[in-house]
Protein backbone atom coordinates (compact mmCIF):
# COMPACT_ATOMS: atom_id res chain seq x y z
CA UNK A 1 0.00 0.00 0.00
CA UNK A 2 2.92 2.50 0.82
CA UNK A 3 4.36 1.66 -2.69
CA UNK A 4 1.26 3.17 -3.95
CA UNK A 5 1.05 6.38 -2.40
CA UNK A 6 4.93 6.69 -2.27
CA UNK A 7 5.80 6.41 -5.99
CA UNK A 8 3.33 8.98 -7.22
CA UNK A 9 4.84 11.55 -4.62
CA UNK A 10 8.22 10.78 -5.42
CA UNK A 11 7.57 11.46 -9.17
CA UNK A 12 5.88 14.02 -8.46
CA UNK A 13 8.40 15.25 -6.51
CA UNK A 14 11.13 14.51 -9.17
CA UNK A 15 9.33 16.32 -12.13
CA UNK A 16 8.98 19.50 -10.02
CA UNK A 17 12.22 19.74 -8.90
CA UNK A 18 13.56 18.90 -12.67
CA UNK A 19 11.17 21.70 -13.81
CA UNK A 20 12.01 24.38 -11.24
CA UNK A 21 16.07 22.89 -12.35
CA UNK A 22 18.56 21.81 -9.42
CA UNK A 23 20.17 25.31 -9.19
CA UNK A 24 21.23 26.21 -5.60
CA UNK A 25 18.56 28.79 -5.49
CA UNK A 26 16.39 26.40 -6.13
CA UNK A 27 17.58 23.40 -3.15
CA UNK A 28 15.38 25.76 -0.71
CA UNK A 29 11.86 24.22 -2.69
CA UNK A 30 13.36 20.77 -2.57
CA UNK A 31 13.72 20.70 1.44
CA UNK A 32 9.76 22.87 1.22
CA UNK A 33 8.28 19.81 -0.61
CA UNK A 34 9.88 17.54 1.43
CA UNK A 35 9.09 18.39 4.66
CA UNK A 36 5.33 18.84 3.71
CA UNK A 37 5.24 15.33 2.18
CA UNK A 38 6.48 14.17 5.93
CA UNK A 39 4.16 16.15 7.45
CA UNK A 40 6.73 18.58 9.20
CA UNK A 41 5.96 22.39 9.84
CA UNK A 42 7.53 24.73 7.21
CA UNK A 43 9.11 27.99 8.82
CA UNK A 44 8.19 30.95 7.48
CA UNK A 45 12.05 31.75 5.81
CA UNK A 46 11.68 28.55 3.32
CA UNK A 47 8.20 29.88 2.35
CA UNK A 48 9.86 32.86 0.92
CA UNK A 49 11.87 31.39 -1.22
CA UNK A 50 9.17 28.58 -2.89
CA UNK A 51 7.04 31.54 -4.58
CA UNK A 52 9.22 34.67 -5.41
CA UNK A 53 7.37 37.67 -6.80
CA UNK A 54 7.50 40.97 -8.03
CA UNK A 55 6.19 43.96 -5.48
CA UNK A 56 5.09 46.94 -7.92
CA UNK A 57 4.50 50.38 -6.65
CA UNK A 58 1.03 51.46 -7.23
CA UNK A 59 1.63 54.78 -7.85
CA UNK A 60 3.67 53.81 -10.38
CA UNK A 61 1.44 51.39 -12.74
CA UNK A 62 -1.84 54.41 -12.31
CA UNK A 63 -2.14 56.00 -15.40
CA UNK A 64 -3.26 59.54 -15.74
CA UNK A 65 -5.72 60.49 -17.84
CA UNK A 66 -6.15 63.36 -20.18
CA UNK A 67 -8.62 65.85 -21.23
CA UNK A 68 -10.23 63.89 -23.86
CA UNK A 69 -10.27 61.07 -21.12
CA UNK A 70 -11.91 63.17 -18.66
CA UNK A 71 -14.57 64.62 -20.86
CA UNK A 72 -15.75 61.06 -21.70
CA UNK A 73 -15.84 59.50 -18.70
CA UNK A 74 -18.34 62.43 -17.71
CA UNK A 75 -19.90 62.38 -20.89
CA UNK A 76 -20.70 58.32 -20.40
CA UNK A 77 -22.86 58.69 -16.90
CA UNK A 78 -25.67 57.42 -16.91
CA UNK A 79 -27.31 60.60 -14.86
CA UNK A 80 -26.02 62.66 -17.76
CA UNK A 81 -26.96 60.40 -20.55
CA UNK A 82 -30.55 60.31 -19.21
CA UNK A 83 -30.56 64.46 -18.74
CA UNK A 84 -29.14 64.60 -22.45
CA UNK A 85 -32.08 62.61 -23.48
CA UNK A 86 -34.94 64.43 -20.93
CA UNK A 87 -33.77 67.74 -22.84
CA UNK A 88 -33.25 66.89 -26.54
CA UNK A 89 -36.87 65.12 -26.06
CA UNK A 90 -38.74 67.83 -24.28
CA UNK A 91 -37.11 70.41 -27.02
CA UNK A 92 -38.09 68.32 -29.83
CA UNK A 93 -34.12 68.48 -30.86
CA UNK A 94 -34.01 72.48 -30.39
CA UNK A 95 -31.51 72.12 -27.56
CA UNK A 96 -28.31 70.17 -27.59
CA UNK A 97 -26.27 69.14 -24.74
CA UNK A 98 -22.78 68.75 -24.67
CA UNK A 99 -20.06 68.20 -22.22
CA UNK A 100 -16.62 70.62 -22.50
CA UNK A 101 -13.34 70.21 -20.22
CA UNK A 102 -13.50 74.00 -18.58
CA UNK A 103 -9.86 73.92 -16.83
CA UNK A 104 -7.08 71.98 -16.84
CA UNK A 105 -4.74 70.51 -13.78
CA UNK A 106 -2.76 72.87 -11.42
CA UNK A 107 -0.59 72.29 -9.00
CA UNK A 108 -2.61 73.71 -6.90
CA UNK A 109 -5.70 72.14 -7.90
CA UNK A 110 -5.18 68.55 -9.46
CA UNK A 111 -8.54 68.27 -11.54
CA UNK A 112 -10.02 68.73 -14.81
CA UNK A 113 -13.04 70.78 -14.50
CA UNK A 114 -15.84 69.23 -16.48
CA UNK A 115 -18.82 71.44 -17.95
CA UNK A 116 -22.20 69.46 -18.89
CA UNK A 117 -24.27 72.18 -20.61
CA UNK A 118 -27.36 73.19 -23.19
CA UNK A 119 -26.18 74.54 -26.18
CA UNK A 120 -29.18 76.83 -27.11
CA UNK A 121 -28.98 78.68 -30.58
CA UNK A 122 -28.38 82.01 -28.40
CA UNK A 123 -26.65 81.30 -25.19
CA UNK A 124 -25.12 77.99 -22.78
CA UNK A 125 -26.79 77.34 -19.84
CA UNK A 126 -24.59 75.24 -17.30
CA UNK A 127 -26.44 72.01 -16.26
CA UNK A 128 -23.52 70.10 -14.14
CA UNK A 129 -20.29 71.00 -13.26
CA UNK A 130 -17.79 67.91 -12.46
CA UNK A 131 -14.20 67.26 -11.34
CA UNK A 132 -11.98 64.69 -12.48
CA UNK A 133 -8.82 63.42 -10.95
CA UNK A 134 -5.47 62.07 -13.21
CA UNK A 135 -6.48 59.16 -12.30
CA UNK A 136 -10.19 59.01 -13.44
CA UNK A 137 -12.51 59.71 -9.93
CA UNK A 138 -14.82 61.78 -10.35
CA UNK A 139 -16.96 64.34 -8.28
CA UNK A 140 -19.87 66.14 -8.57
CA UNK A 141 -20.51 70.08 -7.74
CA UNK A 142 -23.16 70.19 -5.06
CA UNK A 143 -24.11 74.30 -6.12
CA UNK A 144 -26.03 74.27 -2.82
CA UNK A 145 -23.29 73.76 -0.59
CA UNK A 146 -20.38 74.86 -3.00
CA UNK A 147 -18.49 71.50 -2.99
CA UNK A 148 -17.73 68.82 -4.30
CA UNK A 149 -19.20 65.13 -3.66
CA UNK A 150 -18.69 61.66 -4.62
CA UNK A 151 -21.13 60.56 -7.44
CA UNK A 152 -22.94 57.95 -5.11
CA UNK A 153 -23.96 61.35 -2.79
CA UNK A 154 -24.47 62.98 -5.92
CA UNK A 155 -27.16 60.73 -7.75
CA UNK A 156 -28.49 60.45 -4.13
CA UNK A 157 -29.36 63.56 -4.07
CA UNK A 158 -30.70 63.64 -7.70
CA UNK A 159 -32.65 60.83 -6.46
CA UNK A 160 -34.57 62.61 -3.40
CA UNK A 161 -35.07 65.95 -5.94
CA UNK A 162 -37.61 63.21 -7.96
Amino acid sequence: MKRIIWYPLMSALLIGVYGQGLSPANAGNTQIIAKQIHKEPVQPQLLAGLHKTNTVNVSQTAKEIDEKTARSLVWNLPQVQRKARTIQRLSRGAIKVDAIVDGLPTPDDPYYKVRVYEDQPDHNTTIYWFRVSKTGVIEALDVIENQYISLEAWTEQLRRRR
